[in-house]
């Protein structure tokens, strides 16, 4: 006989993206775990669930929206998980959405930052790898 543990934990996909790259990756963690990812601009935070956060960076930092929505929302003692897209993937924006997340006492339980194609820079980014690695993230934090 084979027992197969089955999570009863909710979780919520949000994101901000404008230029399709953090979308990408959000769609790819919400395939994973079997949600729909929702854009920041349209969410309602759901209680109780496990949130998974990410943005893209804009001047090293995360879009006004995501910014904005933590700042709106409440997060003591609820486990996040962040993501972001850059031009130079070096996570900044995971950085300061990390930074407001904690300071609003949540608990962030991991972080996962690709490149994203920014004008002529990383180009043909995220690719087939970085949607991989964002499903082994999500798999990872479930």
């Amino acid at each position: 006989m084979i027992f197969r543990f089955v999570s009863t934990m909710e979780y919520q996909v949000i994101y901000f993206s404008r230029g399709g790259n953090t979308k990408k990756i959000a769609d790819a963690i919400a395939s994973e775990i079997g949600v729909q990812a929702e854009d920041v601009k349209g969410a309602t935070l759901k209680k109780d669930t496990f949130l998974f956060l990410g943005s893209g960076s804009y001047g090293s930092k995360p879009g006004k929206p995501m910014t904005q929505f933590i700042d709106k929302h409440l997060f003591t003692s609820r486990n996040v998980a962040l993501f972001g897209t850059s031009g130079g993937g070096e996570g900044k924006e995971v950085q300061e959405m990390e930074t407001q997340l904690t300071s609003k006492e949540a608990t962030v339980k991991g972080r996962f930052f690709c490149k994203g194609k920014f004008m002529l820079f990383s180009r043909g980014r995220p690719n087939q790898d970085d949607i991989h690695e964002a499903k082994q993230f999500a798999k990872r934090m479930i």
